[in-house]
């Protein structure tokens, strides 16, 4: 069982986006959409939102981040609104945390608190509560230790709203770093469980089709859509947290595994960047990548920047290889909210499509079956009547396309994945030849 939130019900928040006005050469996201991001991650924990503004820094304070007058309305707001916990949309360190939090005397929470909230409500699944765990560690070492003198002064196990953790340690440095110890050799063992699972599934084998998108992109709706599955699928940032996999078949009888990941998002915390490498690697060894994107968001360009710019990192770390992009399908979800699939502009490599509706979903089996088609080699395969073993193996796992039955053995065009060829061969030495 996960773990869930330590937030009481109907706790009053305010939602706080510093903004630092850009050059006019330099790119940023709209304040208005990262503001409109920053509260659906605080709405997605339950608390209520009675307050939300942009407040423009003309510098960073070290102390409290904000300028003293800031501070001062900051103050204020919280009195008059009965705040109880300031949500800060930015990194805040130690100091500035703490000191906020004496001046405004309420909870502050930061983004990367917010999200490892958010994540630690989320997590289902063993995989998840670790990944959960570790990045919460490491996130509240520096603050448990330099701030406090015992590690009961917490927020929260897994949260940050509430009072002692879940999961009760002891106030001591060293007993957090074998905590961290601990959880790492735990997430090496299941990233070793994913090796054999994934063994399994190239033995069998149907090419992997992992989602990837930002966060409330559509991606598990899409993935009940496909599949006829019941995962959970809402309007409601990181939704999901843990990968789920299902089998697909396509028009052309195909079989693929589909597999949902957990969604990007800007600013994502190098804290669970590191956490969630097991979930990533789903997405690397993925022989298909559907990127799926909200096309009707007023932001929508820049998450696909920002999904692009955490799978390009992925293979500058090796976890994901160099020709990602080419085996990558652009899916424009919610096609339905901006006058349906016919008024969505396209590029190559794209498919507009509304989940909700299933518009559009035909072309995106087609095109995994095209995917497919260029994907797979030509071979001739000439085989002993007797051996049926082989033949079925064959059907199983390549597209036959011409059979011819004679006294002397049996002849096949066969196209086949390149793994499946070389497994082939190394089966049945001498009957295959590529065209």
């Amino acid at each position: 069982m996960g773990t869930t939130s330590t937030i009481p019900p109907a706790t009053r928040a305010a939602v706080i986006l510093p903004w630092e006005r850009p050059t006019p050469h330099d790119e940023f996201r709209a304040a208005e959409a990262r503001l409109e991001e920053a509260v659906g991650l605080t709405a997605s924990i339950g608390l209520v939102i009675v307050r939300q503004a942009v407040l423009v820094l003309r510098a960073r304070r070290p102390a409290t981040l904000f300028g003293s007058g800031q501070v001062e309305q900051l103050a204020e707001m919280v009195r008059q609104d009965d705040v109880k916990v300031m949500v800060v949309d930015a990194r805040l360190s130690p100091a500035q945390q703490r000191n906020l939090e004496k001046a405004l005397n309420c909870k502050v929470l930061d983004r990367t608190g917010l999200i490892l909230d958010i994540f630690g409500a989320r997590a289902a699944t063993r995989e998840g509560v670790l990944q959960v765990e570790l990045a919460h560690l490491e996130y509240q070492r520096s603050r448990l230790v330099r701030l406090w003198t015992h590690l009961e002064r917490q927020r929260g196990g897994f949260g940050f709203l509430g009072g002692p953790g879940e999961t009760q340690i002891e106030a001591d440095r060293r007993m957090i770093g074998e905590r961290i110890v601990r959880l790492r050799k735990d997430l090496e063992q299941v990233r070793r469980t994913r090796g054999l699972h994934r063994s399994a599934r190239k033995k069998v084998p149907f090419p992997v089709v992992a989602l990837v998108g930002y966060t409330n992109a559509g991606k598990s709706t899409l993935f009940n859509a496909l599949t006829g599955s019941a995962v959970h699928a809402q309007d409601q940032l990181f939704a999901t947290l843990d990968p789920t996999m299902r089998g697909l078949k396509l028009p052309s009888g195909r079989r693929v595994i589909l597999s949902d990941t957990v969604g990007f998002i800007s600013d994502l915390p190098t804290e669970l960047i590191a956490a969630f490498r097991a979930t990533l690697e789903e997405v690397a060894e993925a022989d298909i990548i559907l990127h799926v994107r909200d096309v009707a968001h007023p932001d929508s360009s820049a998450q696909r920047t920002d999904v692009i710019n955490v799978l390009s990192s992925m293979a500058r770390d090796g976890m994901l290889d160099e020709n990602w992009p080419e085996r990558t399908i652009e899916v424009l979800n919610k096609a339905d909210l901006i006058g349906g699939v016919e008024a969505v502009p396209r590029h190559e490599g794209t498919v507009a499509i509304s989940a909700i509706t299933g518009e559009g979903l035909p072309n995106l089996l087609s095109a995994l079956d095209e995917y497919m088609t260029a994907s797979m080699k030509l071979a001739h395969v000439r085989l002993d009547i007797s051996d049926g073993a082989a033949l079925a193996w064959l059907y199983e796992h390549g597209e036959v396309l011409e059979r011819l039955d004679q006294e002397t053995g049996i002849s096949l065009e066969v196209r086949l994945f390149e793994q499946d060829r070389a497994r082939f061969e190394q089966a049945h030495p001498g009957c295959l030849r590529v065209a």
